[in-house]
This record gives structure tokens, C-alpha cells and sequence, in this order.
């Protein structure tokens, strides 16, 4: 793949992988990107999963005609792009490795060396120059390591930028971007917006036509999309108007108050109901919804004295994110002391600029006409 002439992809793609980091459903599989800059000296940008070291290095042979190139720029440390730095060093013996100074002391965690002898240690600003291509290096920190730098390639005006703008998927596998870069956004860099933030400032400053993430499609048409949405996730801004209800049930009855509150929201007028269980749909994709919208019902059951598990671990991955600037309502459910309610509330006691509707919807076991006057009164406060 050529990105354009003297710039080309030598990435792989991963079939092979059901868990991304043993945590998140990959069903379309993983992208490890790394490219090649072709110039007076060559650079390749980032190494791949340690199960595609092979076909890595044979993309680069080809990529460079079967030159050796001069330089292998380390932007992130995590495995999942820098296992084949040991490789690479080995292939090359004369190539340089061009990394910040926290790169290197995590290159001898991972290797037990940091290669001394093939050091190019870079600062934030600093240039590295191929002949044509002059390499600008904007530093990253906490997105979402804190070794993270960005590459920009000012003949070019290309920003390579780590796992920022990434997306879950192979390269090989047509789907809408937007989904499951959210996803990825909001399950593994969602918790450093301050810092994505930052970067964008400073990315804001470049005349950027291309952007080359580590995982997913290379953006080079609608930037101002991306850009605009990344601005929006790092700032935890309302992305989608709408609503976003998460429940939990025993017996179905915290279920049928959840369906009847989305019965009520759509008879009002509310452009997006989305509805989850918690128990039985991929939890990442619950964490997306909940950032995507401005507004989230929690409804779930009193569970030993605290809240169904499933509950609990959903709101730990929402305020660990940083979760903040936003409006929750509550249906709480149980039969002799619910007090869902109140732990759902001391959960989010120290995140951001959240309020709760005025009512909550307490559910004695099953729905009646109290708990269904409840529902249509907060149907009506959460589309004021």
C-alpha cells in the first residue's frame, strides 16, 4: 500500500486474535500498522505483534527493494508495536533506533537492553531529517503511555500518531470507522482526554493532509471528521443526541421497567433510545454508548446489600474513564430494601460536573402504578 510514493504501509493484519489486550471482542480482528519512509535515508515507523515478525520484516525487504533502511522510530512501547524491536535490530545491525528517553528505558525493561550503541535519543520538537523528509517529533505523553510520541512529516504533511486515531478491525475488513474507533477510544485512551486535548493543541499548529495511526485506516480524506470527533470524545462532549439506558435484571422485572421508561422516551419525542443488558452485551460497547450520549438511565436491582455485579463494573469502567458532563437517572429495584439507588450514587461522588434527575424510580419488586407514575415522571425531567 502506498500512501504516496516514498511513503508506504508494511503493516500486518491479525486474524488470529478473539481478545484485543485480553479484554475487548476483536470479531473483525487487529491491524498492526507500521510504515516505511523512503528517502536520502530510510525510516521504518513502529515494529508489529510478536506473532508477525516474519512477515514484518519481509514487508520491509520489499518495501525497500532489499536495502537496509537507516532508522526504526519508536513512537509506543507497547507490545503490540514495538515486540520486533529485538528482530529488527538483529536484521539490521547498522540501523539506528530513534526513541525518547522513557522509550529507551522501557525498550531494557522489554529486551534487557536498550541497544546503546544504536541510540538516537529525540526531545519533544525536535528534528530528524531523511533528505527531503524532515521529521518533527511531538511529544504524546499519557496517550496513552507516557513514552508516547507523534511523528511529523513535514514534506510530506503527514502525522504519524501512535495509537491515537486508531479503531479496532483488520485492514482487510470493510466497516464504519466511527463505531469502532469510539470503542477503542473510550475502552483503552478514554481516561487521558486532558492529554489528548493537549496534543491536539499542538497538532492544531501543522499543516496535517494525512494522518497514519497504528491501528486502523490511514485518514487522508475529511480530517476535520476525525479531528472533530476526537476533540469531542477528549473533551467529553455529547457526541449523538439521545439516551443511553443500562440495566440489570434478576427476573425481568428491573427489564420491563427499563423497556417501559424507552416506551415513554420515544412517545415524548427522544431522537435515540439505546438500550443494553448489561449481563448479556459486550461491555465496551456499553462504555461507547454511555460517552456517546448526553444523558444515561442506570437501572438495576439492591444485590447483597450493593448493586448486581455487572452494574457495579460498568459504572468502575465509566468513572475510571473519567466519565463526567453528564445527566444519569436511576431505577433502582428490590424487595425489602432498595438501596441501589444510594450506591449508585456514592459511586460517581468523585467524577465531574454529574447530575441526577430529580426522580428515582424505585421498582418494589415489580412494576405497579406507583413505580410507572415514577417512570413517566422521569421520562418527562430527562426530556426537559
Amino acid at each position: 500500500m502506498f500512501i504516496r510514493d516514498d511513503i508506504l504501509y508494511v503493516g500486518v493484519n491479525d486474524h488470529q486474535i478473539d481478545l484485543f489486550e485480553g479484554l475487548y471482542d476483536v470479531p473483525n480482528g487487529m491491524a498492526y500498522n507500521s510504515y516505511v519512509i523512503k528517502d536520502e535515508k530510510t525510516a521504518v515507523m513502529d515494529s508489529v505483534d510478536q506473532n508477525f515478525g516474519d512477515e514484518w520484516i519481509a514487508n520491509i525487504k520489499q518495501a525497500l527493494g532489499g536495502s537496509a533502511p537507516d532508522y526504526l522510530i519508536v513512537q509506543h512501547m507497547e507490545p503490540d508495536h514495538s515486540a520486533n524491536i529485538g528482530r529488527f535490530a538483529a536484521e539490521f545491525p547498522n540501523a539506528k533506533i530513534v526513541g525518547n528517553a522513557k522509550t529507551f528505558a522501557m525498550i531494557k525493561r522489554f529486551f534487557g537492553t536498550d541497544y546503546p550503541d544504536k541510540q538516537v535519543v529525540v526531545k519533544d520538537g525536535e528534528t530528524l531529517s531523511l533528505g527531503s523528509h524532515e521529521l518533527k517529533f511531538v511529544f504524546a505523553p499519557m496517550v496513552h503511555w507516557p513514552e508516547v510520541m507523534f511523528t511529523y512529516d513535514a514534506a510530506a504533511k503527514v502525522l504519524f500518531t501512535a495509537d491515537a486515531f486508531g479503531k479496532f478491525g483488520a485492514l482487510d475488513v470493510e466497516e464504519d470507522w466511527a463505531c469502532e474507533a469510539r470503542r477503542y477510544y473510550f475502552g483503552i485512551v478514554g481516561k487521558y482526554g486532558m492529554q489528548v486535548q493537549n496534543v491536539l493543541k499542538k497538532a492544531a499548529a501543522l499543516d496535517i493532509q494525512t494522518i497514519c495511526p497504528l491501528h486502523g485506516p490511514v485518514l487522508s480524506e475529511n480530517l476535520d471528521y476525525y479531528l472533530e470527533l476526537y476533540n469531542t470524545w477528549s473533551s467529553y462532549g455529547v457526541e449523538s443526541e439521545g439516551l443511553f439506558i443500562a440495566y440489570t435484571s434478576v427476573y425481568g422485572n428491573t427489564k420491563k421497567a427499563a423497556e417501559l421508561l424507552k416506551e415513554k422516551l420515544e412517545a415524548k419525542g427522544c431522537p435515540k433510545v439505546a438500550v443494553a443488558d448489561l449481563a448479556r452485551e459486550d461491555m465496551a460497547e456499553s462504555v461507547e454508548d454511555a460517552f456517546r450520549y448526553g444523558k444515561l438511565v442506570l437501572a438495576t436491582t439492591t444485590y447483597n446489600a450493593d448493586i448486581f455485579p455487572f452494574m457495579r463494573e460498568f459504572i468502575n469502567d465509566l468513572t475510571e474513564r473519567g466519565y463526567q458532563n453528564r445527566t444519569i437517572g436511576i431505577i433502582e429495584n428490590g424487595t425489602w430494601a432498595p438501596m441501589a439507588a444510594k450506591v449508585i450514587k456514592s459511586k460517581f461522588e468523585k467524577s465531574k460536573n454529574i447530575t441526577f434527575a430529580n426522580t428515582t424510580v424505585t421498582v418494589n419488586s415489580a412494576l405497579d402504578s406507583t413505580s410507572e407514575a415514577q417512570i413517566e415522571a422521569l421520562a418527562d425531567e430527562l426530556m426537559g
